[in-house]
C-alpha cells in the first residue's frame, strides 16, 4: 500500500478541501513531510485527517478536535493507524464535556446505558478501515487507467 500521499490524494480520499488541509498544516494540526513546496502525507497523517474530518462533520469545533487528537495520542501512546493495526476496535465517545476511549463493546454499552445525556460515538477503527478501502479502490482504478493508456499507445 502507498505510504506517501500528495495533498491531492488526501483531498480525494477524505473529502477535505485543499485549503482546509493547508490551514491544518499551517496550524500544526497535521503536519506532512515536505519536498520543496510539495507536501507528502504518511498513512498515519492520512488516518488522522480522516478522523478529524469525521469529527468536524459531526459538529466538533477545531479547538475540540485538537483536544481529541491530543487525548488520543496521550491515551494510546502511539499514532492512530498503529493502534488500529493492533487488532483492537476503538470507539471515541463524548457527551460534549467528557471524552471516553473504549476498546471493548461491553464498556461502550455500559457508558451509553449510564449516560444522562446523548453521547456521540465515532468508531476509530471503522474510519481507518474505510480509508484503507478507498486507497485500495483508488490504486485499482489507477492500475486500470495505466493499462488502458498503455494499450492505446501500442495500438497507435
Amino acid at each position: 500500500m502507498n505510504s506517501r500521499f500528495s495533498s491531492r490524494d488526501v483531498v480525494a480520499l477524505t473529502d477535505i478541501t485543499a485549503r482546509q488541509l493547508q490551514w491544518w498544516d499551517e496550524r500544526g494540526i497535521v503536519v506532512p513531510a515536505r519536498e520543496g513546496h510539495k507536501r507528502f502525507y504518511s498513512m498515519d497523517d492520512l488516518a488522522e485527517v480522516a478522523v478529524l474530518c469525521e469529527l468536524r462533520q459531526r459538529g466538533f469545533s477545531l479547538q475540540r478536535v485538537r483536544k481529541v487528537m491530543r487525548f488520543l495520542q496521550r491515551e494510546l501512546g502511539k499514532r492512530l493507524v498503529e493502534t488500529v493495526s493492533d487488532g483492537a476496535e476503538y470507539h471515541l465517545l463524548t457527551d460534549g464535556r467528557n471524552l471516553y476511549l473504549e476498546d471493548s463493546a461491553h464498556a461502550v454499552i455500559n457508558i451509553l446505558k449510564n449516560s444522562k445525556q446523548p453521547i456521540l460515538s465515532v468508531c476509530l477503527t471503522d474510519t481507518v478501515q474505510r480509508l484503507r478501502a478507498r486507497i485500495g479502490k483508488k490504486h485499482a482504478q489507477s492500475a486500470v487507467s495505466s493499462k488502458q493508456k498503455a494499450g492505446r499507445r501500442k495500438a497507435s
